[in-house]
């Protein structure tokens, strides 16, 4: 008596692979806020966002330029043109391409340091430098403050020529010596918003590219146990070389035998829509920077314009980044008004800071007119 020989059944294997993506700006997720500026976190969020890098190189450019007066023309003249020819590092020329940086740091350290080179008892040069690199030590009083470094040791030492270096803070803290970053109260909706754009990304990428169950269920006469394995194996290569075909402009059909039904997975899945949260999100990171949301290329109404408001409160912001960067061209002037032996000081005088204003003051000025003569009458 023959016995046949069973063949082992293959056993059912369930497998699930899914990557763990996350955005690639992982700083934003362990950022715990320390009381001291996180700069490479600052750095990261300009890099993921773009909105928040269009938002400080707009108040860049607003803030604008300026001229440098002094009472004696000859000084000023020759200062004017100091400003405008001066070396300031990174091949850049002219007092304003320093501004430009230093406001930069300003806006997104919280802080931003700088040097006037000096060589032969002359100015030659201002630079910008890297606020990473440059710690505070206060001394007795609140107003001494020496600027230092690391060295290859590990020891912090003071950097010569403390009278050289520029230094200023943005909204210093009692606690905070260093100034306070405008992204500071970011980081956490920062988070929520590159999420948000990393489950659409993934989203896209299950849609754009689609996946495929093939389920095949045998008729009234059943299948073999033992053939089943084999003939799943045979289906997933025939359609795996439909769907290579395909993207090669090759129509092949795919044929098979019983009940096949063939899904595309997570076809039903609802996708969540995103609008909603995002703006609410933006309108944040907006309302943070003082600048309308059409400067930054949000057009949330149809008729979205600056209205008086808008342009009275963007008007005030610019002008206290004016003032916190005034201190510093005055030193600058100071220094080389000193070197180059001319007595006085000078004062900076800013540009107007647009044509609205402009019209806003005659149009004021006209007003004032007007009553003034109706009163003599």
């Amino acid at each position: 008596m023959k016995f046949r020989k069973q063949r082992k059944g293959s056993a059912a294997v369930t497998t699930q692979l899914r990557e763990t993506r996350t955005h690639p700006y992982q700083q934003a997720l362990r950022f715990v806020p320390l009381g001291t500026p996180e700069l490479r976190l600052y750095q990261a969020m300009r890099e993921a966002l773009p909105v928040l890098d269009a938002a400080i190189v707009k108040l860049v450019r607003l803030t604008g330029g300026f001229q440098a007066t002094c009472p004696d023309k000859l000084a000023e003249k020759r200062l004017n043109d100091f400003l405008a020819t001066v070396p300031c590092g990174r091949c850049q020329v002219g007092i304003q391409s320093f501004v430009d940086a230093y406001l930069d740091s300003l806006l997104t350290y919280g802080r931003a340091v700088g040097e006037m080179v000096v060589a032969d008892g002359r100015l030659r040069a201002v630079c910008w430098g890297d606020v990473s690199a440059v710690q505070i030590r206060e001394g007795d009083s609140p107003l001494d403050i020496t600027l230092c470094v690391q060295d290859e040791a590990g020891q912090i030492i003071p950097l010569p020529c403390q009278e050289l270096l520029l230094f200023t803070t943005l909204n210093p803290e009692p606690a905070n010596p260093y100034g306070v970053s405008m992204l500071r109260s970011m980081p956490f909706l920062a988070n929520v918003l590159l999420k948000i754009f990393q489950t659409v990304g993934s989203n896209w990428d299950r849609a754009g590219n689609i996946r495929y169950s093939v389920v095949c269920k045998p008729g009234a006469e059943g299948i073999d146990s033992y053939s089943a394995a084999d003939r799943a194996e045979q289906m997933a290569q025939q359609w795996s070389q439909a769907m290579e075909d395909t993207q090669s402009g090759t129509v092949r059909d795919f044929v098979a035998v019983g009940d096949v039904s063939i899904h595309a997975i997570g076809a039903d899945a609802p996708v969540l829509d995103s609008e909603i949260p995002v703006r609410q999100i933006m309108e944040q990171l907006v309302s943070r920077t003082g600048l309308p949301p059409f400067l930054l290329g949000l057009s949330w109404a149809s008729t979205e314009r600056m209205s008086s408001q808008q342009a009275d409160m963007l008007t005030s912001e610019l002008w206290a980044l004016r003032r916190t960067l005034t201190p510093v061209l005055e030193r600058i002037c100071a220094t080389w008004l000193a070197l180059e032996g001319y007595e006085g000081r000078a004062e900076i005088l800013w540009d107007d800071i647009s044509l609205q204003d402009l019209v806003e003051e005659a149009r004021a000025a006209y007003y004032n007119a007007q009553k003034k003569g109706g009163e003599t009458v």
